[in-house]
């Protein structure tokens, strides 16, 4: 009778603590699918891609003209809107340097996509990367000084190809790779560089964001998640990364996590594909793309989602 009840106990203790097990799981998995914000529409007409301005009172983004993708600037509240390019090119991944003197941005020609930078006020464009490189995906190092981008993954879609994530001197033009093997875009180096976020496709139906040491060793996975996961982007502390992912398994949408890949949240419930975050200098806002499908093909515009603490 004494082994029965024993039994018994075990038997109970055993589920109880499967329970709690399940049940923080659960709770879990709930606060990680809980929208901690209500984002607010700030454009109306096919314009995506912002990057806020060092001192947070500006966004640099692009907008449709004539058929082409030109970079503007306006006020975070999508006032006082100015063109800074008027060229006959593509522009593309613009990215306000920590100084505010300069923006960053791919500049797409007839054969070939380059980094570029020039003024912010639109003047003195310069291109960094050499014409036998096709680049995309420019950031800024924290002292201004240099460029962390990567080669083009797509120069046969809808095929991926291998892309290297490399850093280029704005004064030498020296560039220095960092991130190589595989399929790797969207770096971004940590407010004090030790640390560099970029994307890596992992197999033909998975995408991961991956950190690494500063100079490109120790990389580790940090999202762990059978969908795509991608777009990474430091919070101004460095604590926190914001990225862009499908894993509620409709469209894309903005999550952030810790430095180190736990408590994964989403940051809005928004409905169509919400990528490329950028979090305000005060560490108070993200803003990013969404784009929906319409009847004449598709809308992106510019939103911003203010983050509250629970």
């Amino acid at each position: 009778m004494t082994s029965c009840r024993n039994s018994s106990i075990l038997r109970l203790a055993a589920f109880s603590v499967l329970s709690i097990i399940s049940l923080t799981w659960l709770q879990a998995a709930a606060a990680a699918d809980r929208a901690i914000s209500i984002p607010v529409q700030i454009t109306h007409a096919q314009n995506f891609d912002p990057f806020p301005s060092p001192d947070g009172k500006k966004l640099v983004f692009i907008s449709m003209l004539s058929g082409k993708e030109q970079l503007f600037a306006m006020d975070v509240d999508g006032s006082d809107i100015v063109q800074l390019t008027h060229d006959d090119a593509d522009h593309e991944d613009p990215a306000w340097s920590p100084d505010g003197n300069k923006i960053a941005f791919v500049l797409i020609t007839k054969d070939r996509h380059s980094i570029a930078v020039m003024k912010a006020d639109g003047g003195n464009v310069e291109v960094l990367t050499p014409r036998e490189q096709n680049t995309i995906h420019p950031n800024w190092s924290a002292d201004s000084k240099s460029v962390i981008y990567c080669t083009n993954d797509d120069l046969q879609p809808p095929k991926k190809n291998s892309a290297n994530i490399n850093a280029v001197d704005l004064t030498t033009k020296k560039i220095t790779p960092l991130i190589t093997g595989g399929i790797n875009t969207y770096g971004s180096w940590s407010p004090d560089m030790k640390r560099i976020a970029f994307r890596k496709i992992i197999g033909e139906e998975n995408s991961e964001v991956f950190v690494a040491d500063g100079n490109g060793s120790n990389q580790r996975n940090l999202t762990n998640n059978p969908f795509f996961d991608g777009w990474p982007a430091w919070s101004p502390d460095g604590r926190q990364i914001a990225f862009a992912s499908n894993r509620r398994g409709h469209g894309y949408q903005i999550f952030i996590m810790n430095a180190d890949g736990t408590d994964p949240r989403l940051v809005a419930n928004t409905e169509g594909r919400g990528t490329a975050p950028r979090w305000s200098p005060d560490g108070k806002a993200i803003y990013f793309t969404n784009c929906v499908a319409k009847d004449y093909g598709a809308d992106c515009e510019i939103l911003a989602a203010p983050l509250r603490t629970e």
